[in-house]
């Protein structure tokens, strides 16, 4: 099975980089200037859903959730984008893909243009990010670019894959444990990327 021209999709938030410390910070900061009691701490330790929903789980009034949204928004380049780090095999996963001849594309929950300020960052090498897309409604940016795998740390990122008929790849970089993982279906469950390029190279070995 030949990889050239093969699409491979990542999820960002704890599968390709670590944005903890500052999504912490500017949920925190939030709560401050909101004078709602938000809890950046849980809400870093659970990256992955949208937020609007997150900002439900603190209580926030239903009317001040679109406002929150914005202003969450933009606190974010000053202080998320700085403190955050690219995961160990991330560069080299994306390196795999390409030099096989493949392309790469990031699908993220995340606000699109402050998921492509972590790419530019930190020179992620990535043809294509979408953002604002969670769970199986992942599968949509997935289908229109033909991904064939598509590689996450949460339940959701399964579960968008399975709906793309794309491979499900998981990573336990985030809060999903591997037993999780394979429940929701995931093919194979990483520790890290740094597994991810061996297996890719076999799994999509050109046949002679």
């Amino acid at each position: 099975m030949s990889v050239v021209g093969i699409t491979v999709g990542f999820d960002l938030d704890m599968t390709l980089i670590d944005a903890r410390p500052g999504m912490a910070a500017a949920m925190n900061a939030l709560g401050a200037e909101s004078g709602l009691p938000l809890d950046g701490e849980a809400f870093a330790a659970n990256l992955g859903p949208p937020l609007d929903d997150i900002l439900r789980g603190f209580e926030a009034p239903e009317e001040r959730i679109p406002g929150l949204v914005d202003r969450f928004r933009a606190i974010y380049p000053e202080v998320v984008v700085p403190s955050t780090v690219a995961l160990p095999g991330a560069v080299e996963s994306l390196r795999a893909v390409r030099e096989a001849g493949g392309r790469t594309l990031v699908v993220t929950g995340k606000y699109g243009p402050n998921a492509q300020l972590h790419v530019d960052a930190l020179g992620l090498d990535v043809d294509e990010v979408v953002g604002e897309l969670w769970s199986t409604r992942k599968a949509e940016a997935l289908v229109a670019h033909d991904a064939r795998v598509y590689v996450g740390d949460h339940a959701g990122d399964i579960r968008g894959a399975l709906a793309a008929g794309a491979i499900a790849v998981g990573v336990t970089t985030g809060p999903c444990d591997r037993a999780l993982l394979l429940s929701e279906g995931a093919e194979v469950v990483f520790e890290s990327l740094t597994e991810f390029p061996e297996w890719f190279e076999k799994t999509f070995a050109a046949v002679p």
